[in-house]
């Protein structure tokens, strides 16, 4: 891979469209397409501010007990970066409605027969 496999304007549009339909189903609770976006496997993971979860099957499971309320938030940064025509990652800076401290999401994405899939996701607080 040489820099110009970076950022392919193609590539970075479709994971951009990704995550922003990834971020649409997460503020308004739309779990089927959460669901569809994390990719199917069982080394697909999350750590979440709270909870670890290992496999499609735990991240399924939280996702459909998760409350539904306070789920708004601000995104503050948002940097999309390609590696080729196959693999991103996608990491932001949130604020939650009312909340004080600040958050942080990162996701690597890559390119599936299915669509763009997460593969593993982070998320976390600032103190």
């Amino acid at each position: 891979m040489n820099a110009t496999d970076i950022n392919l304007p193609d590539v970075l549009a479709e994971v951009q469209a990704a995550f922003a339909r990834y971020e649409d189903a997460l503020v308004h609770n739309k779990v089927e397409v959460l669901d569809e976006l994390f990719w199917n496997s069982p080394t697909t993971l999350r750590y979440g501010a709270t909870e670890n979860l290992y496999g499609y099957d735990e991240i399924r499971a939280f996702r459909a007990s998760r409350p539904s309320q306070g789920l708004a938030r601000e995104l503050l940064i948002t940097v999309v970066t390609t590696y080729g025509r196959d693999f991103a990652t996608a990491n932001c800076e949130f604020r939650r409605e009312g909340a004080a401290r600040t958050g942080r999401q990162s996701q690597t994405w890559m390119r599936t027969p299915e669509g763009w899939r997460v593969v593993s996701a982070h998320v976390s607080l600032l103190g």
